[in-house]
């Protein structure tokens, strides 16, 4: 019961950190969400043995979440969750490549190189990815999806899936309380009831879902999630967009820390 509501707290505190005010928060939507996506696929696009390339990407994603003053924590334990798929991911590199290579003043398998980059990739791409959220929120970010012409049906079933997440686990979360109170002896769900469990729990989510739609139907839901009249895009915005882009390519194009490292010496 304490990971479920911990799960349904942590879903709210995106929301509530959406709401704060920073020069990141008044962004315009549009203009986040395209740095982050021209972001991740500068990222992504580094060649599989190039690790100190990635180093200057790391600046985005601090600086972004320092002027926007988001907590690391919510952030790191969000990061911790995809952390084990990264390194299950890369984890079995060293093994199938072994040709020798220079890594600094290091000798080490290649494979262990390819290893480094993609959990960097993986770190900064997902860290970016939830500070976007946590400085513009679903809504917002619907809103920027629908006008960078994203078909309306994919954003729409993108924000009510995240919406009403919290319903599905606070039926869960009902669900278990009911079957604790009737079994208060055992240490969580025995495995004997874990299919009866779920399929309740498909026909309350499968029924609460009808309610929802009806009370949706009845305010006027006609397939269009409104989300408000957004500002049209300043002169800010354009200079968030092309200062980021401009830094992305730099650090894509030319090894930065090499030729910081050369002026200094």
């Amino acid at each position: 019961m304490k990971g479920i509501k911990g799960s349904i707290y942590t879903i709210k505190s995106f929301d509530d950190l959406a709401l704060r005010e920073s020069g990141v928060h008044s962004l315009h939507p549009a203009a986040k969400l395209i740095v982050v996506l021209v972001y991740i696929v500068f990222t992504v696009s580094f060649g599989r043995y190039e690790v100190t390339g990635l180093l200057p990407m790391i600046f985005f994603p601090l600086l972004l979440g320092a002027a926007a003053n988001i907590p690391a924590d919510p952030i790191l334990k969000r990061l911790l969750y995809v952390l084990p798929f990264i390194l299950l991911i890369g984890i079995f590199n060293p093994l199938f490549d072994t040709q020798p290579a220079m890594f600094g003043n290091a000798v080490l398998a290649q494979g262990w190189i390819t290893f480094f980059s993609l959990f960097i990739k993986g770190v900064l791409t997902v860290t970016a990815a939830l500070l976007l959220i946590a400085t513009t929120g679903m809504e917002s970010l619907s809103s920027a999806f629908r006008s960078l012409r994203v078909p309306k049906l994919l954003v729409l079933q993108i924000l009510l899936t995240y919406r009403y997440l919290t319903v599905l686990l606070g039926e869960a979360d009902r669900a278990v309380t009911a079957y604790s109170l009737r079994a208060p002896l055992q240490n969580g769900v025995h495995y004997r009831v874990w299919g009866s469990l779920a399929g309740q729990l498909l026909l309350r989510t499968y029924d609460r879902a009808q309610r929802l739609h009806t009370a949706m139907c009845l305010r006027g839901f006609d397939g269009e999630y409104r989300t408000g009249t957004s500002r049209p895009a300043g002169g800010r915005d354009f200079a968030f967009v092309a200062g980021w882009t401009l830094f992305f390519l730099l650090a894509r194009l030319y090894d930065l820390p090499a030729l910081l490292g050369g002026l200094f010496a």
